[in-house]
């Protein structure tokens, strides 16, 4: 069976979004991270509009997905302007200007959390 390129982007959106279920309470990754997780290095691109498409899906918590150094980038996407900081907020992350303060204390790497023995 040949596989579509939107068959391919749907499994590839499927695979971040199960990624993005694991990231714990309290702790945000980048979108470049869950790429380089999933093989893709150079895909961060893509990991940012599944998470656009994420923002329907209940169980998957696209506020805990921002850029490299913590900027909120996505908070466009979500039903108003301010719900990705709350909700941010609300699992005791400081935001300030549409950034994670203490990136690097809230960082949740998927290369070591979910690291195969």
């Amino acid at each position: 069976m040949v596989t579509s390129i939107n068959d391919k982007h749907i499994d590839f959106f499927q695979s971040v979004f199960d990624v993005v279920r694991l990231i714990p309470e309290g702790r945000v990754t980048s979108y470049g991270s869950i790429a380089k997780y999933l093989g893709s290095s150079k895909s961060s691109r893509m990991v940012g509009w599944a998470m656009n498409a994420a923002h329907k899906i209940p169980d998957v918590p696209a506020h805990r997905v921002v850029n490299r150094i913590g900027l909120l980038t996505g908070k466009f996407h979500f039903g108003s302007i301010t719900e990705m900081e709350e909700k941010l907020k609300a699992e005791g992350i400081e935001v300030m200007k549409d950034q994670i303060q203490n990136f690097k204390s809230h960082y949740w790497d998927p290369m070591i959390e979910l690291k195969i023995d």
